[in-house]
C-alpha cells in the first residue's frame, strides 16, 4: 500500500493529509534514471512536509495518510489526465524513467501508487463517516523559497478555493502575533482543475478543508518541523467551532 497511515482511529475532527511526504523510488523503477541529488529536491517531494505532519497528527491524535512515493513516480494531487501526472520534465529536470510511457505504463502507476494513498485517505473519512465524527480535512504541502529569479517571502501560506470558512479565521489567526510573513493564494491558489487530494476528498463531500504551504527553509529540519507544527496548531485551536 503506498501509504502510512498515523493514528487511525484518532478522534481530533482533524484529518491530516501529505500528498509528497516521500522522495522514495520503487527499485523496479531505478530511481527513474536520476541521481540522489534530484530526488533529494523539491521536484521529487514536499521539505519537511511529513514531519509537520507527524507532529500535527501527535498533537492532536489526528488520522494522517501519508503519499510513500516521490511525486515523480506519479503526483498524488493532480487529475488523473494531467500531463504532469507523471512529469517527462520537472523545473528543468528531464526525467529518463518517466520518458515515452505506453498508457498502459501510466495505467499501471495509477493503479500501483496512485489508488492505494487515495484509497487509504477514503478508508480513514469513510470509517468516520460510519461513526459520526465531524470532519475538518487538512493538506499539508511545501513551496521553494524561490521560484526562477522571483523570492517567495511567505512563510506559511493558505491556498483556497470559494469555501473561505475556515481559511479567513486561520489566516488571520496566523497574522495576528505579527512575527510572519502568511500568504493567502500565494504562490497558490486551490485549483480543482489542477489539484485532485482536496477536491476528491473533501470539496466532493462538502467537507470543511484547509490546504497549507510552509516554505521549505522553514521546516527541513526537525526543529523547524515541531516549531511550525506547533505554530500552526495553536492557530487551529483558535478557529471557532
Amino acid at each position: 500500500m503506498n501509504a502510512r497511515v498515523l493514528r487511525p482511529e484518532g478522534r481530533s475532527p482533524y484529518v491530516l493529509i501529505c500528498d509528497h511526504a516521500s522522495n522514495s523510488v520503487p527499485e523496479e523503477l531505478g530511481n527513474l534514471g536520476l541521481p540522489e541529488s534530484e530526488l533529494a529536491r523539491h521536484i521529487g517531494w514536499d521539505i519537511g512536509a511529513a514531519g509537520v505532519t507527524e507532529v500535527l497528527s501527535e498533537i492532536f491524535d489526528a488520522p494522517a495518510v501519508l503519499c510513500q512515493t516521490s511525486r515523480l513516480v506519479i503526483d498524488c494531487n493532480r487529475q488523473m489526465a494531467a500531463r504532469d501526472l507523471i512529469p517527462a520534465i520537472s523545473d528543468g529536470t528531464v526525467v529518463p524513467g518517466n520518458a515515452d510511457l505506453t498508457e498502459a505504463a501510466k495505467l499501471d502507476r495509477i493503479e500501483r501508487w496512485f489508488r492505494p494513498y487515495h484509497d487509504a485517505v477514503e478508508n480513514v473519512l469513510v470509517r468516520r463517516e460510519a461513526e459520526g465524527l465531524a470532519t475538518i480535512l487538512v493538506s499539508i504541502h511545501s513551496m521553494t523559497p524561490s521560484l526562477g529569479n522571483s523570492a517567495r517571502p511567505w512563510q506559511v501560506a493558505l491556498s483556497s478555493y470559494q469555501d473561505r470558512s475556515l481559511a479567513d479565521p486561520l489566516l488571520a489567526a496566523l497574522r495576528e502575533p505579527g512575527d510572519v510573513v502568511v500568504g493567502d493564494n500565494e504562490p497558490y491558489d486551490l485549483d480543482p482543475a489542477v489539484d485532485y487530494s482536496t477536491p476528491f476528498h473533501a470539496l466532493r463531500r462538502g467537507l470543511p478543508h484547509l490546504q497549507v504551504e510552509f516554505r521549505q527553509d522553514e521546516v527541513a529540519t526537525a526543529a523547524g518541523q515541531r516549531a511550525w507544527a506547533r505554530r500552526l496548531a495553536t492557530a487551529l485551536s483558535s478557529l471557532p467551532r
